[in-house]
Formats: structure tokens, C-alpha cells, sequence
């Protein structure tokens, strides 16, 4: 079939029916790098006197997951570029069994921060490839919606998957929670090598020198928000699970699912909206995160306050993300949005780590009434670049 004009009686790109069982393969490879990276948020009462340390060192196991995924991310992306795509997505699947299975089993913390360092690597490499492996997988008119359902594993970790994990850690005890997703992982290696297709690596003369889109005009300032926005963010996500014991409310399972179930309402809106009003909708979300931080800084006691909070702060965050990253392939364009892709995930997990460390360090310090005031600043940054940077950010999309 010409890749310009279909055949006479060949039905056109846009009706061939997608790979489904190997997009949502994918998909549940985001799931469970997600659910890996952000299970102990929600477990740190539950894990600290099991490992013998502080809640807030158990925060930094979400911390060293981070920064192994910001340091991994682009070296072992470079090292593995050559290499077939699917045995490098089965070794990254298979260092996530290992990794949990390891922390399901210990009872040292320095055995159990090292497991989070093997899945972070594992993470910064599986996020490297998974939104191109989608895109290699349907004909070019269809890349678009295959990439939204491989993505979409990252928003049922955020709805369902971190709070359905912490209410299951609840009833059957955390070390069986990690098992479980120990056992998800293995299983998920026999659906990927299953249903999805294997590709060859990149050839060296196809290559784009990261140095060069680093620098291009609107992509520092994309960058510098992400940075701000994540580090800001994981102050408070983080360490959830104190700062509601702090507020009266000690349903820590019940404000990650209101926030996850809003990230859903927050994409939806911003699918709507991004193409038309970037800019204003990217403004907007970033001024609803500082004003939920200021509200929890204030009034998180007071009766439902804290719940209408996280749930406003859930659909202002989950539309950043999609609308920040809009905006980073705007101004790299679309022939190199994987390499800005893979600077942008670099930062992500830099601000993961950052934000992981500060909260932890402000918890310890001042206790988790200082936290909203820790991460306000910070979302406050974000908002000021974008409002000054209305190249990398236009009201009109280019």
C-alpha cells in the first residue's frame, strides 16, 4: 500500500485496525513503572517500622528510584539505541520483577534502597523507548492516538493503581503488595513477548547529538518548568500520608484516589483545550496548583478542605504534564521529539528526586504542617516562567 494514495479496494492507514493487545502491553509497562516509583508514598507508616528508620527516609526510597532513573535515562539509552528494541523492553521488565521482589523480601533498608536504585535505572530506560516503540507500531496517520493508550497506563497508576496498591498493602501487608507487582511484571514479559512486534535498534548515522536540541529556542524554558512544576509537586505528594494524619485525616488511600480519579477530569480537559489555548490553560492549571498549595498551608484542617484540595490539585496536575510536554515538541519539532522526549524525562525524575529530598528534609525539619509552604514557591516559579516565556509557551500553538 503506497504510504500516499492507498490502492484501489485497499482500505486507508486510518482504518487499519490497531495492534490493541500490544499497545496495552505497553501500556501496562507504564503502569507498572509508575506503581513502582510511587508505591511507597503511600505505604511510609506502614514500611518504616518494618526497615527500622523514619517515614521520611522511606520517602527517599522514592527519591533514589528518581535519581537512578535521572542518571540511567540518557547513558543506557545510548549505550542500548542499537540494540533490538523488545529484548532491551523484556530486560527493563525483567530488572522490575527482580527489584520488587527483592524489596517484597527484606528486611534491610540499605538491601531495600539498592532494589529501588536497579528499578530506577530500569524506569529512566523503559521511558526512553516506550512512546516510540507505540509510534513504530501503526502507520505514521495513527501514531497519535497508539502513543495516548500506551500513555494512558501512566493515569490508571495515578487513579487506581498507587491508591488500590496502598488499600491492598492495608489488608494483606506491604511486603505482599511488592510481590504482587514483582509477579505483574513477569507476567507482563510473556504478554510483550507475546503481542508485541520486535524492531531493530537505530543506526549510528541516524543519531541527533542531544547537545544540539538542548539548546534550541523555547526548549530551556520547557524544561525549567517541568523542573520547577515536578519538584514542587513531589514536596507534598511524597509525603501524603503524614501531612493527612497532620490535617484530622488519616485515610491516606481515600486522598490518593480522589487525587488520581481527578488527574482523569484534568487530561480530559486539557484535551479538549490544548491545541486552541495552550498557553491560557497551562497558566490556568499552574495557578490552581498554588492556590490548592496555599490552602493546604492555611486551612488543610478545617473539614473537607483538604479533600476539595487534593482533588482540584489532581485536575490541575494531571493536565500539566500533557500540556508542558505540547509545548516541548512545538518548539523541538516533531523529527526530534524523541530525543527532547528523553531530555524532558531526564529532568522529570530530576524533579521527582529533588522534590522527594526537600520534602523529606522539610518533614524531618519543621514537621508536614511546613510542606504546602515548601512546594508554593516552587509551583509559583513555574507559573512565572511560563507567563514570561510566550515563545516556548504561545497562545496560539505553532
Amino acid at each position: 500500500m503506497s504510504t500516499t494514495c492507498p490502492a484501489k479496494g485497499t482500505a486507508p492507514p486510518a482504518s487499519v485496525p490497531l495492534p490493541w493487545s500490544g499497545l496495552l502491553a505497553l501500556s501496562t509497562a507504564a503502569f507498572t513503572a509508575v506503581l513502582t516509583e510511587l508505591l511507597p508514598a503511600g505505604l511510609l507508616p506502614r514500611m518504616a517500622p518494618d526497615l527500622g528508620v523514619s517515614e521520611a527516609r522511606i520517602g527517599f526510597l522514592v527519591t533514589g528510584y528518581a535519581l537512578a532513573s535521572f542518571a540511567c535515562a540518557i547513558p543506557l539509552t545510548a549505550l542500548l539505541r542499537g540494540l533490538p528494541r523488545r529484548p532491551v523492553l523484556v530486560g527493563a521488565l525483567l530488572g522490575f520483577a527482580v527489584s520488587n521482589a527483592v524489596v517484597a523480601v527484606s528486611s534491610s533498608y540499605a538491601l531495600t534502597f539498592g532494589a529501588r536504585l536497579v528499578a530506577g535505572g530500569m524506569g529512566g530506560t523503559l521511558w526512553a523507548m516506550l512512546a516510540g516503540y507505540a509510534a513504530r507500531m501503526v502507520p505514521a496517520e495513527r501514531r497519535g492516538r497508539a502513543i495516548a493508550i500506551v500513555l494512558a497506563g501512566i493515569t490508571l497508576a495515578l487513579a487506581l493503581g498507587v491508591p488500590a496498591g496502598t488499600a491492598l498493602a492495608g489488608t494483606v501487608g506491604w511486603r505482599t503488595a511488592f510481590g504482587l507487582l514483582s509477579v505483574l511484571a513477569v507476567l507482563l514479559v510473556g504478554w510483550v513477548r507475546w503481542r508485541v512486534p520486535g524492531f531493530p535498534g537505530e543506526t549510528s548515522h541516524s543519531r541527533v547529538p542531544l547537545a544540539r536540541v538542548a539548546v534550541l529556542p523555547g526548549i530551556p524554558a520547557v524544561l525549567s518548568v517541568t523542573l520547577f512544576l515536578l519538584v514542587g509537586h513531589q514536596v507534598m505528594y511524597t509525603y501524603v500520608a503524614p501531612f493527612a494524619a497532620h490535617a484530622g485525616f488519616g485515610r491516606t488511600g481515600l486522598v490518593l484516589l480522589v487525587f488520581g480519579a481527578a488527574t482523569v477530569v484534568g487530561i480530559w480537559i486539557t484535551g479538549v483545550l490544548v491545541d486552541r489555548h495552550l498557553r491560557p490553560t497551562l497558566v490556568g492549571a499552574l495557578a490552581l496548583c498554588a492556590a490548592v498549595m496555599l490552602a493546604l498551608g492555611l486551612a488543610a484542617g478545617v473539614p473537607g478542605v483538604l479533600l476539595v484540595s487534593v482533588a482540584l490539585w489532581g485536575v490541575a496536575f494531571g493536565g500539566a504534564p500533557t500540556l508542558i510536554q505540547t509545548a516541548l515538541i512545538d518548539a523541538s519539532g516533531p523529527e526530534r521529539a524523541d530525543v527532547a522526549t528523553s531530555l524532558q524525562t531526564t529532568v522529570y525524575n530530576a524533579g521527582i528526586a529533588v522534590g522527594s529530598l526537600t520534602g523529606g528534609l522539610a518533614l524531618d525539619g519543621w514537621g508536614a504542617g511546613a510542606l504546602p509552604w515548601t512546594a508554593l514557591p516552587l509551583v509559583a516559579v513555574a507559573l512565572g516562567v511560563v507567563t514570561v516565556a510566550r515563545k516556548a509557551f504561545p497562545a496560539t500553538r505553532r
